[in-house]
């Protein structure tokens, strides 16, 4: 895993601009690294455009804005109140947005903002969408959690999830203009008070993107009421003081740890795919030793030959977990770690030395089946040694060439207690007198 120097590492005295090219200078070095296995690269793709996006964003120095929420709560009408002009299209029926969409945000002072719509966090038949609206929030500076009323389930586990991210979000009351004075207030209260572990106060905010027209009475002709319906303008001020002050005091600021975020996030990825894709290199490279050195110890009649073709073929399988993992070790190396996990296996499982030898003295005595049998006992043996040792030394390579905190003693009684010891005998005496049969 790369060794990204974390969010809360940064000291204060950095400006934002200097945020700004470090967290876009770790992104290159991400894509760039040509480490990472074409193989991960593929399985990951999504990500890798993603973080493309976020180091073009960076680049330019956007600060993107998120409508967040459940269908139907007016994120495109809110937007475009804050605007001030229709770039996201509304409808009365639910689900009208379907993808991501953008629009930038003029104001009169210097700013490249970019709001964001998103598809409806609970559309029926729209797992696609949900996921797209959490990619893009995910990938936001600032998020606006839109609400309607008391916030149901949903809504409350969505706000959670996205304050554990570290992302600056607001929570929004919009279609304010539904309810009196004291019902309003008395909303926002209850909203602050359940929400005060996740926001501050002062980030759960009221508006009304699209209120209802005003009923205005004026008397026509003859004293006769006349009815009529006056539209209101958007009430946004309130949200729009909010976000224009933090987007000028934390804007850059809040792009750059978002990108650091997504930057860690992806890297924990790629680190758990490459270790996977190691894991799985070395189980095949494993096993082909494993039979190979069961094979050389059932077929070889002369017990010293045995042990010497063990150990040869420990080493050998040592060095090459070793490449695997990215170490090239020596002879005399492969030896030396080879000695310290027969040493542990020896001091937890001697009794396997002595079956060994036993077998190898009646391989010798014997003739006919019983050396057939008594071959393939000591194979499988062998076999299930070797296992113990490249399933020891993948340990050692997958932890920088060290035991850990465990030790080395602790770590082969772990790996001891982890394997099917009955299952992998029987494995291996499969592999042996399948090929015994070919001889």
């Amino acid at each position: 895993m790369r060794n990204w120097r974390s969010p809360q590492a940064r000291t204060a005295a950095e400006t934002p601009e200097a945020q700004l090219l470090a967290a876009n200078r770790n992104i290159r070095e991400l894509i760039e690294d040509t480490s990472i296995p074409a193989s991960v690269r593929e399985e990951l793709a999504e990500e890798f455009d993603e973080i493309s996006a976020i180091s073009e964003k960076l680049r330019k120095a956007e600060v993107h804005i998120a409508a967040f929420g459940r269908v139907g709560v007016g994120k495109s009408s809110l937007l475009n109140a804050l605007l001030g002009r229709d770039a996201f299209s509304t409808s009365p029926l639910h689900g009208e947005t379907r993808e991501e969409k953008h629009a930038e945000w003029q104001s009169l002072r210097d700013g490249n903002v970019i709001l964001v719509d998103t598809p409806g966090i609970d559309e029926l038949d729209g797992e696609e969408r949900s996921r797209l609206a959490e990619n893009v929030s995910r990938r936001a500076d600032i998020v606006l959690m839109v609400c309607e009323a008391d916030l149901v389930q949903s809504e409350y586990l969505a706000l959670t999830a996205l304050a554990d991210r570290k992302r600056a979000v607001l929570l929004v009351l919009n279609k304010a203009d539904r309810y009196t004075r004291s019902e309003r207030s008395l909303l926002l209260g209850r909203l602050r008070e359940r929400c005060s572990d996740i926001l501050p106060a002062e980030r759960i905010l009221a508006a009304a993107a699209n209120p209802a027209p005003e009923t205005v009475i004026r008397a026509g002709k003859g004293g006769k009421e006349i009815r009529e319906y006056r539209a209101r303008a958007p009430d946004v001020f309130g949200l729009k003081t909010g976000l224009w002050s933090l987007v000028e005091s934390e804007g850059q600021t809040l792009a750059a740890l978002n990108a650091a975020l997504f930057t860690s996030e992806l890297d924990e990825k790629i680190a758990t795919r490459i270790v996977a894709a190691r894991r799985s290199v070395a189980e095949k490279i494993l096993r082909r030793y494993c039979i190979a050195k069961g094979l050389l110890v059932a077929f070889n009649p002369v017990p010293a030959a045995d042990l010497l073709a063990a150990a040869g073929t420990d080493i050998a399988l040592v060095i090459h977990l070793g490449e695997v993992y990215g170490f090239r070790l020596s002879r005399t190396e492969a030896s030396r770690l080879l000695l310290t996990i027969s040493a542990q296996f020896a001091a937890l499982m001697g009794a396997y030395w002595g079956v060994n030898l036993v077998s190898s003295a009646l391989k010798t005595a014997s003739v006919g089946l019983s050396t057939t049998l008594t071959a393939v006992s000591q194979g499988a043996l062998a076999w299930y040694a070797t296992y113990l040792t490249g399933t020891m030394a993948q340990t050692w390579f997958s932890r920088g060439k060290s035991w850990g905190g465990e030790g080395p003693k602790e770590t082969a009684r772990r790996i001891l207690a982890s394997l099917d010891r009955d299952a992998l005998l029987q494995s291996a005496r499969q592999d042996i007198v399948s090929r015994w049969s070919d001889r």
